[in-house]
C-alpha cells in the first residue's frame, strides 16, 4: 500500500512535472511570440517614424521654398509700400502748394470784392445825396436846370452841325424856362439870350433843298451835253450851236452861210476845237456822261453833310471833267455857269458865340450872390428918401 502510494505520489509528481514543462514551453512560446509581435510593432513603428522623418523634411525644404519667396514678395511689397508713401508725399506738398495759391486767390478775390463793394457802397451813397438834393429842388430849381441844358443844346447844334433854326428854337425856349422860374438871377442870363437871338437872326442860312434840286437838274442834263470826241451813233450838231459867230452879220460869214446851205445835201460839214485823235466807242461815251453823274453825286453828299471843302471841291472836279470831254456849247456854258453859282455859296458861314449865356447860367450862384447884394443895398435908399 505504501508502494501504491509512493508510485501514486511518483506519478502524481511525474504529471505535475510534465504539466509545468508542457506549461513553461507554452509559455516561452507565448513569450517569444510577444517578442516578436514587439519587435514587429517596434519596426513597424520605427518605419513610419522614418517616413514621417522623411516627409518631414521635405515639408521643411519646401516650407523654406515658400518661405524665401514670401520674403521677395515681402521685400517688393516694402518697396511698392516705401513708392507710393513717397508718392503720397510728393500729393501732399502739392496739395500744400495748391491750398497755398488757393488761399491766396481766395483772399485776393475777397479783397478785391470788397473794394468793389466799397466803391459801389460809395457811389450808391452819392447816387442817394444826388437823388435826396434833387428831390429838395424846388420848381424854380427844375426850370433853370432845364434851360441849362437847352442852352448847351443849342451851343452843340450850332457849332456841330451848323442848325440855326434849331438853335434859335432852342435859346427861345431856354429864355422861356428863366421867365417861369422867377429866378431875380436869370435877368442877366436872359438879357445875354436876347442878343445871342438877334445875332443869330442876322445869319444866312443856305438853301439846302434848292442846291439839292439844282444839282439835280444838273444830272438831268448831263445826256444833253455834246462830247468833244466822236463816236458811233452820235447825232450831228448844228453849226450854230458849236460857234459863237453864228449870229454874226459879216460879210464873210453871210458868204460862207449860202457857201454851206448850197452844199447841204451833198456833204456834211462837221467842226470842232480841238484835234481828234481817236473815236469813241457808245460805250465810252456812256460812261464818260456815267462819270459826270457820279461826280454830282459827290456835290451833293458833300452839301447833305454840310461839309464844304468836299463840296466845293467835288463841283470843281465836276467843271474839269465837263472842260476836258465835252462840247463848250451853249448848254455846256450855262452848265458851267450853275456851277460856279453853286460854288459861290458858302454852306456854313461864321457862327457867332452863343456860350456867354451857358456859362453865365451854369455860374447862377455868384449871380444870386450879386443880385442879392444889389438889392440889400437899394433898401437903404429907400428907406432914406
Amino acid at each position: 500500500m505504501a508502494e501504491l502510494s509512493e508510485k501514486q505520489d511518483q506519478e502524481v509528481e511525474v504529471n505535475e512535472k510534465l504539466h509545468r514543462s508542457r506549461s513553461g514551453f507554452w509559455f516561452g512560446i507565448i513569450i517569444v511570440a510577444i517578442i516578436l509581435s514587439i519587435a514587429g510593432i517596434g519596426f513597424y513603428l520605427f518605419q513610419q517614424l522614418r517616413s514621417q522623418q522623411e516627409n518631414l523634411g521635405g515639408s521643411v525644404n519646401k516650407g523654406d521654398m515658400r518661405l524665401i519667396e514670401l520674403t521677395k514678395q515681402i521685400s517688393g511689397y516694402q518697396s511698392q509700400i516705401a513708392a507710393i508713401q513717397t508718392h503720397l508725399s510728393n500729393i501732399e506738398v502739392e496739395i500744400k502748394g495748391k491750398d497755398d495759391q488757393f488761399n491766396k486767390a481766395l483772399a485776393d478775390l475777397s479783397q478785391a470784392q470788397t473794394e468793389k463793394l466799397d466803391n459801389l457802397g460809395q457811389e450808391l451813397g452819392d447816387r442817394i445825396q444826388q437823388v435826396q438834393r434833387q428831390l429838395g429842388k424846388t420848381r424854380g430849381d427844375w426850370l433853370i436846370a432845364d434851360a441849362e441844358y437847352l442852352l448847351s443844346v443849342a451851343n452843340q447844334r450850332l457849332q456841330l452841325m451848323g442848325d440855326v433854326n434849331t438853335t434859335r428854337e432852342a435859346l427861345e425856349a431856354a429864355d422861356q424856362r428863366l421867365r417861369e422860374s422867377g429866378d431875380a438871377a436869370a435877368f442877366k442870363v436872359r438879357e445875354q439870350i436876347a442878343k445871342d437871338i438877334a445875332v443869330l437872326r442876322t445869319v444866312s442860312v443856305p438853301d439846302v433843298v434848292g442846291i439839292y434840286s439844282a444839282i439835280d437838274t444838273l444830272q438831268d442834263q448831263a445826256d444833253k451835253l455834246a462830247l468833244i470826241k466822236p463816236y458811233a451813233g452820235k447825232k450831228l450838231t448844228a453849226s450854230e450851236e458849236i460857234h459863237d459867230h453864228a449870229n454874226a452879220t459879216t460879210e464873210e460869214h453871210d458868204l460862207l452861210a449860202k457857201a454851206l446851205k448850197q452844199l447841204e445835201g451833198v456833204v456834211t460839214i462837221r467842226h470842232t476845237d480841238q484835234q481828234i485823235k481817236e473815236i469813241l466807242t457808245p460805250e465810252e461815251a456812256q460812261f464818260i456822261r456815267q462819270q459826270l453823274r457820279v461826280k454830282l453825286e459827290m456835290v451833293k453828299v458833300g452839301l447833305v453833310e454840310q461839309n464844304e471843302a468836299l463840296y466845293k471841291a467835288s463841283i470843281a472836279d465836276v467843271k474839269s471833267w465837263l472842260l476836258e470831254n465835252f462840247t463848250k456849247n451853249g448848254d455846256a456854258r450855262n452848265f458851267i455857269a450853275e456851277l460856279d453859282r453853286l460854288s459861290a455859296i458858302n454852306l456854313r458861314s461864321q457862327f457867332p458865340d452863343i456860350s456867354q449865356s451857358l456859362k453865365m447860367l451854369r455860374d447862377i450862384t455868384k449871380l444870386r450872390i450879386e443880385t442879392d447884394k444889389a438889392l440889400s443895398d437899394s433898401e437903404p435908399v429907400k428907406q432914406a428918401q
